[in-house]
């Protein structure tokens, strides 16, 4: 049988646990992969924690790589041997093989290894969409990233750095700025120390900045918006410190006419003609050099819930997977 973490109830890490599953033929539409490599998110925390409702018992993760072994009925575009990888509902992807949607897979390019590919799909095109979709960086734009050190943080930095942008990135120890500024901040916060308002008016002159990303949440939302000029974006994309409460509009008034925007994935690669461009660009950015992915953490599908542990407890940087 095939090996699955799965959660019965919501919680901590420990409500992960490894069931036997049973795994059949595709159906239409369908094809059935078997893991290489799979991809560890906040969001999969998210989801376990409750904080993002899911149906129980659930599968965990949303991301992985691997190799069809086998097509459904109308599948047309894969065939088995291919290497493949995805992000994106429906959950279930912490497992050694699984059946999932053909047209949410993208083929792995040669170039980009599986366990890059397990590790960027969610994480890398979110960076894309949120530097070139959401706000469009510009050369010359100074943007303020949080959790530089993250996984999606660290993808940012290289691309922004690319793009000509200066980038000013929070982080929460000076190894973790060491790893931000050798991956394209220019200036790097510890938050931890240092307040990132006045760092951040300090670093801008007082102008501050046109666009804020923000995957915190609840412990830096209200800062983030004081680091904006006027008609500056605040991005929230995560709640890595728990949901920001109900504020009043009329605020972003007060602070200069802002902007505040919530935005997700899921919704900017609904279409499948926006999957594949979004994960062209970011394969074609790694392949270029211009972007590095690291994996800095291996754990055994068995070991699901201490990548979680780690990962909460902000003792990982960069990309974390698991290897069944």
């Amino acid at each position: 049988m095939a090996k699955a973490i799965r959660f019965h109830k919501t919680g901590g890490p420990e409500v992960l646990q490894l069931d036997d599953v049973t795994v059949g033929d595709p159906g239409q539409g369908q094809v059935r992969v078997r893991h290489t490599a799979i991809g560890v998110n906040f969001l999969d925390t998210y989801q376990r924690s409750g904080l993002y409702p899911t149906q129980l018992p659930a599968g965990a993760g949303n991301e992985g790589a691997g190799v069809v072994e086998a097509v459904g009925a109308g599948v047309t575009a894969l065939k088995a041997g291919d290497r493949v990888a995805y992000t994106g509902a429906p959950s279930g992807s912490y497992c050694d093989v699984r059946l999932y949607p053909a047209d949410r897979l993208v083929k792995t390019p040669e170039g980009i290894s599986d366990e890059q590919a397990a590790s960027i799909m969610l994480k890398g095109m979110t960076a894309h969409y949120l530097i070139h979709r959401t706000y469009a960086v510009k050369r010359g734009d100074t943007v303020l990233f949080h959790a530089a050190a993250g996984g999606v943080g660290l993808i940012a930095c290289q691309w922004l750095k690319a793009l000509g942008a200066t980038v000013i990135g929070t982080v929460g120890s000076d190894a973790k700025a060491a790893i931000a500024k050798a991956h394209g901040c220019d200036h790097t916060i510890v938050y931890s120390r240092e307040n990132f308002v006045e760092r951040v008016k300090e670093i801008t002159g007082g102008k501050g900045v046109p666009v804020v990303y923000d995957s915190v949440g609840k412990s830096t939302f209200d800062g983030s918006l004081d680091c904006l000029r006027p008609f500056g974006m605040m991005v929230l994309f995560g709640n890595a410190s728990g949901p920001v409460p109900p504020f009043n509009l009329g605020i972003l008034a007060q602070k200069g006419s802002l902007y505040v925007t919530r935005p997700t994935l899921v919704t900017y690669i609904a279409a499948r003609a926006d999957l594949e461009a979004t994960s062209k660009a970011l394969f074609d950015v790694i392949k270029s050099g211009k972007v590095k992915v690291e994996i800095t953490g291996r754990y055994k599908l068995a070991d699901a819930a201490q990548a979680h542990r780690d990962l909460e407890a902000r003792k990982t940087t960069g990309q974390i997977i698991l290897v069944p």
